[in-house]
């Protein structure tokens, strides 16, 4: 079947699939209490302009495009029932040095039901992007100019056994399809068990066993990857407005390759780890965070991450507001690529100021300007882009119903 008949088929399904959910979880909620539900509609049109829009050392023209975005968010609410998902959908166009017209369709669903012990979340939902889009901005790897197709389901559940420990659980999937046939289809697998203990009013203290299964799926070489694991994270509210988390732990990773000489195992014991530090003024909100953790890759190999990022936000005024976003992200690959070789170690930066403003009551308009750097021990020169982007995005009032 054709690429695109098929994602169309999926998103179908996909939205067919949250209407379910989002069906059961509102019979989930007693009918005597009171409940909230909204719908916000919204349309976003874009402006852009990339001066390398592929990343490319190589010879490059500069790229003009448009971005058309209805969307709308969808949020519900009851003494025990959370319900929240904004489905969006890019109607993008690209002229000049890259002539390409593409759809992205963001269709996310988050659920949160609460009793006096027991806590069951769920988040996930479909997302079809692109390489350049999400997976570069992820991974620091640059993956041609291609569509990718991603379901993900993260079912969660927190048991209260005392006042001061609960017993968490959680289930991780993802399938992730490209289009095309240069990258490599995969799918993920696992899920965590631990222990949530309260050590005092300001501390937290997390101890989990972890498992992660990734393996490519409609390849000529079959390639699978396992990592067990254990994690122990710890929180401290060092104030009302500041809070931090450390963690880490050993990865046990074990691998299989197929290919036309035979079957390559391989084992090894890499260690994560990362920190996060969070501060809140009445009108700023900084962040930062270090971490290092395997990804998936369409490259058909996990890649390991080492990323620092950090982020500002300041709200001028009640209708003014501006941040900035810095990530730096190291990757190497710890596997053997399906597709043949080791990927070599690669360095990627970016830098996004942006600006808000809501002009008038329905009305918001957005400047933003990325810079994007990147650098392979493979490529002989580096590759670097300047990118802008104006948005102006009409709100209509907000639907609410409650009872």
């Amino acid at each position: 079947m054709h690429q695109s008949c098929r994602w169309r088929d999926r998103s179908w399904h996909t939205v067919y699939a949250l209407s379910m959910v989002a069906i059961v979880a509102c019979q989930m909620a007693p009918r005597s209490e009171a409940a909230e539900w909204s719908l916000s509609p919204s349309i976003g049109v874009s402006g852009v302009y990339n001066s390398n829009l592929l990343l490319t050392p190589l010879p490059h023209s500069k790229s003009y495009g448009y971005w058309i975005t209805p969307a709308a968010e969808f949020a519900g609410k009851t003494e025990r029932l959370e319900v929240s998902s904004r489905i969006a959908t890019d109607f993008v166009g690209y002229f000049g040095g890259e002539d390409r017209q593409f759809t992205n369709v963001f269709a996310p669903l988050s659920v949160r039901y609460q009793t006096e012990k027991d806590l069951i979340g769920f988040n996930g939902g479909f997302i079809r992007d692109n390489t350049l889009l999400g997976e570069l901005q992820e991974t620091g790897v640059v993956l041609q100019f291609t569509q990718r197709n991603q379901w993900t389901a993260n079912p969660t559940w927190t048991k209260r056994l005392t006042e001061k420990l609960s017993l968490q659980s959680s289930i991780r999937f993802s399938d992730t399809t490209y289009e095309g046939d240069r990258l490599v289809d995969y799918r993920l697998v696992g899920g965590s068990g631990g222990f949530l203990y309260q050590l005092s009013e300001r501390d937290q203290l997390q101890l989990s066993g972890t498992y992660i299964d990734f393996h490519t799926t409609d390849s000529p070489s079959p390639f699978r990857a396992d990592f067990p694991g254990i994690n122990m994270s710890l929180t401290h509210a060092f104030s009302e407005s500041l809070t931090g988390t450390v963690y880490g732990g050993p990865r046990f990773l074990s691998t299989s390759s197929h290919s036309p000489v035979g079957d390559i195992m391989t084992s090894d014991t890499v260690w994560l780890a990362g920190a996060s530090m969070t501060k809140r003024f009445e009108r700023v909100s900084l962040r930062a965070s270090l971490s290092r953790d395997l990804l998936p890759s369409g490259l058909g190999l996990l890649l390991e991450t080492d990323r620092g990022e950090a982020s500002a936000s300041y709200d001028v005024s009640e209708t003014l507001a501006c941040s900035v976003t810095v990530v730096g992200i190291l990757t190497s690959g710890t596997t053997n690529a399906v597709i043949g070789g080791v990927y070599p170690d690669s360095r990627y930066v970016s830098v996004t100021p942006k600006l808000s403003w809501k002009f008038l009551e329905w009305w918001q308009a957005e400047v933003s300007y990325m810079y994007r750097w990147r650098d392979t021990d493979s490529a002989i020169d580096s590759a670097q882009s300047h990118a802008t982007t104006f948005m102006v995005t009409y709100y209509p009032p907000k639907l609410s119903y409650s009872y």
